[in-house]
């Protein structure tokens, strides 16, 4: 994958969805793993939508979730190990 987004700030979900839809224009592959108080980035519908399509897939930090957030995931829940295994495969990381 070319661009990892790493989010962890709970009011990015504008600002990551703008770069997922200049991703999509370019053709340039992403994903996403979200932690801490960034999983409150998929309350935001549009957010939550393209993070749901990313190209090369998208984790949820499964303890995070359970502290900030309500209900089921609409993503796979993963670790930190997961976000270590996502980044090594990342050429670049933006962290949100």
């Amino acid at each position: 994958m070319e661009i990892l987004f790493f989010v962890s700030h709970p009011e990015s979900a504008p600002l990551l969805a703008g770069l997922a839809r200049a991703c999509a224009r370019q053709k340039v592959s992403w994903g996403c793993f979200l932690t801490g108080h960034g999983v409150r980035v998929l309350q935001d519908p549009d957010a939550a939508g393209l993070v749901c399509a990313a190209p090369a897939g998208a984790v949820v930090c499964e303890h995070s979730w359970t502290r900030h957030a309500a209900g089921p995931c609409p993503l796979p829940l993963g670790s930190q190990t997961d976000s270590s295994a996502l980044a090594a495969s990342a050429l670049r990381i933006i962290s949100l």
